[in-house]
């Protein structure tokens, strides 16, 4: 089965993302995995000549990220280095900064009203993307409905993702992934020169041959790969819900893939409704616990 989304308004390149002939792939292996325990990046050979290939990790109090970088040599190291620490710092800074767990940042202080949302323009988007969500969602992803007020946790690392992959291209970088735990974004192409291959496993089942994607713009973005149970609380009743055991959506914004496989993980089958009426996004599993 292929799909091929030509959608205009998912980015500026074509081909986006494709599901890849299982039967049929007999290509090099991929270059990312994503699954129950292979969140990992496979070692496929450097680039071109004309290429400037850097791999780099970094922690922030809540997440790990991964960068891969294919720029074009007539970038310079210099600048190529330059991109990635501004990125980077971007990731550090949204921690601190949006973190619900600081005590200090704008997030904690607009739950104890000491804040408007409208009081910086970044917290207005990341308000304003939490309740385009609620909405699109019929209420199943709602920031509001959690112990001690508003916590955009469900796509935060996925809004972090997408402003850092911003830095890059602000940059002139337009080939690039990045990565955290199960959930990505990637633009362009990988150090091989074709679009990435990224293989999600599925969550539960490890006998199960991956699903493969070709892509060169789009996310996927996953719930409940971790195993732990009760980490998503029904918004509707207040408590945890169990009804998957995992939930992978893929599309071109990594922030909205995060909110809708969160929203899925919580809702169950009743959520696969969201994807019936000509949405980009769609989802690669739906799991439930065995």
């Amino acid at each position: 089965m292929r799909i091929d989304q030509r959608r205009a308004h998912w980015a500026d390149e074509q081909p986006r993302t494709r599901w890849v002939d299982q039967m049929a792939f007999h290509q090099p292996r991929p270059d990312l995995r994503l699954g129950a325990r292979s969140h990992r990046v496979e070692r496929t050979g450097g680039g071109g000549y004309d290429r400037i290939d850097v791999r780099h990790t970094v922690h922030t109090s809540t997440a790990e990220y991964t960068l891969l970088l294919n720029a074009p040599d007539w970038l310079g190291h210099r600048l190529v280095g330059e991109a990635l620490r501004d990125a980077v710092a971007e990731l550090r800074a949204i921690d601190l900064t949006y973190g619900p767990n600081q005590p200090d940042s704008l997030v904690s202080r607009l739950r104890r009203d000491e804040i408007s949302p409208d009081s910086y323009p970044p917290l207005a988007d990341l308000v304003d993307r939490c309740a385009a969500m609620r909405a699109a969602t019929d209420g199943w992803f709602d920031a509001w409905a959690v112990p001690g007020g508003f916590d955009p946790g469900g796509l935060l690392g996925g809004w972090a993702v997408e402003r850092a992959a911003a830095r890059l291209r602000a940059a002139g970088i337009h080939d690039y992934a990045v990565l955290s735990g199960a959930d990505l974004t990637v633009r362009g192409h990988a150090a091989h020169g074709g679009p990435w291959r990224v293989a999600v496993h599925h969550p539960t089942d490890t006998r199960r041959a991956p699903l493969v994607l070709e892509m060169t713009a789009g996310a996927v973005g996953t719930s409940g790969v971790t195993g732990r149970r009760g980490h998503v609380v029904d918004p509707h009743t207040g408590e945890p819900t169990e009804r998957l055991a995992a939930a992978t959506v893929v599309g071109p914004d990594l922030a909205v893939a995060d909110a809708y496989a969160t929203a899925l993980y919580a809702a169950g089958p009743a959520g696969l409704a969201w994807f019936r009426t000509g949405s980009d996004y769609r989802p690669l599993f739906a799991h439930h616990w065995r």
